[in-house]
């Protein structure tokens, strides 16, 4: 069976019943070279396990399947379960766990049902959690590495250098926690349906330390939080949102870092805000 071919995955939705949902932010892939290229990618062999997330009828989860040890997929959409059981059943080494991805137990489930081999993630993401699910894995530390397919958008987010537009506190967060890397695009015709957007590859690998060294990981989001809440003003304006301290004693402390009274938040490296969290939390 052929799950990238159109005609074979709508009959195999017409044989289920099955109708794509809109607020699942379901898009299956119908380009065979994709789903391909993300397993390679993301570096499945036999001594790794491999989390999925949505893995929608199983184009990815095949792939995975044939190169890693083990994988296992979350799936929330209870009508494609016995969707899988017919694309996945050639596979001994899949699992499906029924259930949301936003309410896991990251670092829980890579000791039960990953372990002993190397814990990666690898997933077509909804575009609807992308977000938020990246900042829970990238957080956990769970997986040596993240390989997803996402919003180009979202990715150029992730990528972003300091001074351009799509640079933000996302990027720093994923940048802290992860080394990550655009690897290529994938246009809206390689979906069905298409949604209206450009899509893009990202991997992200875990550093097995932060690049930089903070009093404490909440106070540095505190300060980036901080430092990008008032894009159009300085960094000193922007800053007395998460620190009610006087003007110039903010300015002071931002000169004491080397940087101008008048740099704006999204100029700064993430040095920079390591040095400025540390700088702040002694006073």
């Amino acid at each position: 069976m052929n799950l990238c071919d159109r005609k074979e995955l709508q009959e195999l939705l017409e044989r289920h019943g099955f109708h794509f949902s809109k607020a699942m932010g379901q898009n299956f892939l119908i380009a065979d070279w994709v789903p391909r290229q993300i397993a390679d990618a993301c570096g499945a062999d036999a001594q790794t396990a491999v989390l999925e997330i949505g893995p929608g009828v199983g184009c990815l989860s095949r792939e995975l399947a044939r190169r890693a040890g083990k994988v296992v997929s979350v799936e929330l959409d209870r009508r494609l379960y016995d969707v899988l059981a017919e694309t996945m059943a050639e596979f001994g080494n899949f699992t499906l766990l029924p259930g949301d991805a936003m309410e896991l137990d990251l670092p829980g489930l890579t000791k039960t049902e990953l372990a002993p081999l190397r814990p990666i993630l690898c997933a077509n993401l909804p575009y609807n959690i992308a977000t938020p699910l990246l900042t829970r894995c990238a957080q956990s530390r769970a997986f040596e590495s993240i390989t997803v397919l996402i919003q180009k958008e979202v990715a150029q987010r992730i990528c972003a250098a300091p001074g351009t537009a799509d640079y933000g506190a996302f990027s720093l967060l994923m940048q802290y926690y992860t080394a990550p890397e655009l690897l290529f695009t994938v246009p809206n015709t390689c979906f069905l349906p298409a949604p209206k957007v450009t899509s893009a590859v990202i991997r992200c690998v875990t550093r097995p330390q932060p690049p930089v060294e903070v009093i404490s990981e909440e106070a540095l989001w505190r300060t980036v939080r901080a430092g990008f809440a008032l894009r159009r003003k300085t960094l000193v304006n922007s800053l007395q949102t998460g620190y009610p301290l006087p003007k110039a004693q903010l300015a002071e402390i931002v000169e004491d870092c080397g940087l101008s009274p008048d740099v704006r938040g999204e100029r700064l490296t993430l040095a920079d805000y390591a040095a400025l969290t540390n700088q702040l939390h002694c006073q």
